[in-house]
C-alpha cells in the first residue's frame, strides 16, 4: 500500500510565508527557508511553495528563493506561481525544485501541461486547482483566486497527471476539508490527488485520507501556528490504521 503523504504548504509573498482565510486577509507568519527546514526535520513528506502574487503581478516565480530552499532541505518540494512556459519550468528545475505547479497558465493554455510533461516527465508537473462552489457547481479560478473562469473542476481535473485541489470555501477555516468532493475525484480519476483547504484537526486529516480517499493531505495554518506538530499527527494517523512514513 502506498503511504499517504503529509505536506505543509507555504504561501509566499515578498519572500515571507503568509496565511489568510478564503484567500483573503493575508498576514506574514515566518521565513520561507527557515520554516521549510524545520518541517523537513519534523518529518514532512514533501513541501509546497506557492508564490501567490506572481501571476497577479505579472512576474516570474522566485528562482533565487528556490535555490536557497534546495540547499536547506532534503525532501521533495514543489513550487508554483507565475509559471507560464517550458522555460519557466526549466529555470525552477535548475534552481533545485523537484516539481512545478501550474494553475492560471494551464487553464489559459492546457497544452502547456503536456509540453512540460513531454520534456521532463509527468511526475514533474502538478496541476493546482483553486475552485469554489457556486450554485452547486465547482468553478475553477485563476490569479490567486481573484478571477472566476467557466472551467468546471471535475472536467478540468482529468487533464492533469497529479492535482492539488484547494477548496476556496474551506481554505483557512480549519473546519475540515471538502471530503465528498475528494471522494468523487477519487472515483473519477486514476491520478494522485492532494487535498488542500480546511485542515483544523487530526480528525479532519484522517477523514480526507480515508473517507475522501485523497493521496496526500496538505495543510498550512495548523502547522504554521504549531497547533498540530507533524510527528504527533503522524503518530495519530498510524494509530488510526493509516499508512504514513514515520
Amino acid at each position: 500500500m502506498v503511504a499517504k503523504r503529509i505536506i505543509p504548504c507555504l504561501d509566499v509573498k515578498d519572500g515571507g510565508v503568509v496565511k489568510g482565510i478564503n484567500f483573503e486577509g493575508l498576514r506574514e507568519v515566518g521565513d520561507a527557508v527557515e520554516m521549510g527546514v524545520q518541517y523537513a526535520r519534523d518529518g514532512a513528506d514533501e513541501l509546497v511553495y506557492l508564490d501567490i502574487s506572481a501571476t497577479q503581478e505579472g512576474r516570474r516565480t522566485f528562482a533565487g528563493l528556490v535555490e536557497r530552499i534546495a540547499l536547506g532541505i532534503d525532501i521533495p518540494f514543489t513550487v508554483g506561481g507565475g509559471i507560464g512556459s517550458i522555460e519557466d519550468a526549466a529555470r525552477l528545475l535548475d534552481a533545485g525544485a523537484d516539481k512545478i505547479s501550474l494553475n492560471s497558465a494551464a487553464i489559459a493554455d492546457p497544452s502547456l501541461i503536456g509540453r512540460i510533461a513531454l520534456k521532463y516527465g509527468s511526475q514533474f508537473v502538478v496541476v493546482a486547482i483553486d475552485a469554489k462552489c457556486i450554485e452547486g457547481r465547482w468553478t475553477c479560478t485563476t490569479h490567486g483566486g481573484k478571477r472566476l473562469t467557466d472551467v468546471e473542476l471535475f472536467a478540468w481535473a482529468r487533464e492533469a497527471g497529479e492535482i492539488l485541489f484547494t477548496s476556496m470555501d474551506h481554505d483557512g477555516t480549519r473546519a475540515g476539508y471538502a471530503d465528498a468532493v475528494y471522494a468523487r475525484l477519487a472515483d473519477e480519476l486514476t491520478i494522485p490527488v492532494i487535498a488542500s483547504g480546511g485542515a483544523g484537526s487530526v480528525e479532519d486529516i484522517r477523514r480526507v485520507l480515508c473517507e475522501g480517499r485523497a493521496d496526500a493531505a496538505l495543510a498550512a495554518s495548523i502547522f504554521h501556528y504549531g497547533q498540530i506538530p507533524i510527528p504527533t499527527l503522524k503518530q495519530a494517523l498510524r494509530a488510526a490504521g493509516i499508512n504514513v512514513r514515520m
